[in-house]
């Protein structure tokens, strides 16, 4: 049996290469982004926190300095369809849910602006969910329910109003109301004629699509079936380029949070069907729609988890600096999706 001062000096050989060839891996993978034509890791940011167009970092940025005016006119243009005037709507709800001085001096002088009053709506959403936090209902503490709920109410009697200053074919006030939907508990019934006013308006709303999508999951008022159904139907009716098919590769990830054995999903002949739907749909996008990058990211995770890690590297170039998918929601966002960045960096040479 060899001594032990021989086995002590053998594990902290191992130890010590373990962290050597950690720091290595490290070093890699920092030289990997750019010479894959990356963004360098230190450069990421979170989908949508920093938005693309400059006239809107002009709106956000004087907002901040009180004037609400160019927020006004950025969000009352008619460029886009619905969906694209949703998504810029929420850089300003952010904003308003944490400064609002300027929210109100708009609502004060334009009190009949439907866009400010949606953008009130979803600044209450927002705030209410960030007294909640992120966590399961059973770690959320006593306090965080009452603030969260005092506030949604809030949020739901603004969403009304707003409802009542849009214009009749405006289907944002009614999709801003799917996370009132949620944190209050709707039932089904109420959510489906709440989802019939918005597809009333707008079939392939985005937006709308991906908040039912988690209405309808088992962590809220669904179920593994009744989401995979939502999606299918959703799927079934939407033209190309809607992206709509994204819904279906987000439907997977859920069921796979909740059930880890359900991982071997990901190598399935349905999800691969699912996978290569969603690569023709994102194919045929205007690469203005507000759902591309988003997109790009769950197409992008479900490559690799599907064995073709390679095809992902021009997904992630696509998607610049910002960081997409489902690793928006892990704790150190930057760095999951940065070693996914390289993952593929490395299949692909």
């Amino acid at each position: 049996m060899p001594h032990p001062f021989v086995i002590v000096t053998f594990l902290i050989l191992v130890i010590r290469l373990g962290l050597w060839l950690n720091k290595q891996r490290k070093a890699t993978a920092g030289r990997q982004a750019p010479a894959a034509g990356l963004v360098p890791r230190s450069e990421l940011v979170e989908v949508g926190s920093e938005p693309a167009d400059p006239a809107a970092r002009a709106a956000l940025d004087a907002a901040r300095s009180g004037d609400w005016r160019p927020a006004a006119a950025y969000l009352s243009g008619d460029e886009g369809d619905w969906s694209a005037r949703y998504a810029r709507m929420n850089p300003f709800g952010e904003l308003a849910a944490t400064d609002d001085l300027w929210l109100w001096q708009w609502r004060k002088e334009q009190p009949d602006s439907p866009e400010a009053a949606l953008v009130h709506t979803d600044a209450l959403v927002k705030r209410a969910w960030e007294i909640r936090t992120g966590q399961y209902a059973s770690e959320v503490t006593r306090e965080q329910a009452t603030g969260f709920h005092q506030v949604l109410q809030e949020a739901a009697e603004a969403s009304h109003e707003a409802i009542r200053l849009a214009p009749a074919d405006d289907p944002n006030p009614w999709a801003a109301q799917q996370a009132i939907a949620m944190g209050q508990g709707w039932s089904r019934e109420r959510y489906r004629e709440l989802w019939a006013e918005i597809v009333a308006r707008e079939p392939h709303h985005f937006g709308a699509h991906t908040a039912a999508l988690q209405y309808w999951c088992a962590k809220w008022r669904g179920s593994d079936e009744l989401m995979h159904g939502f999606a299918d139907e959703a799927i079934a009716g939407a033209p190309a380029g809607s992206l709509l098919t994204v819904l279906k590769l987000r439907a997977y990830w859920e069921q796979v949070l909740r059930d880890k054995s359900a991982a071997t999903l990901y190598r399935s002949a349905e999800f691969t069907a699912a996978l290569d739907a969603a690569l023709a749909d994102l194919a045929a996008a205007d690469p203005a729609h507000p759902g591309t990058v988003p997109s790009r990211g769950w197409i992008a995770h479900g490559l690799i988890e599907n064995g073709r890690p390679a095809q992902a590297l021009e997904l992630f170039r696509g998607m610049g600096r910002e960081i997409a998918g489902p690793w928006i929601y892990y704790g150190d966002p930057a760095a999951v999706f940065d070693a996914a960045r390289t993952k593929a960096a490395r299949a692909a040479t």
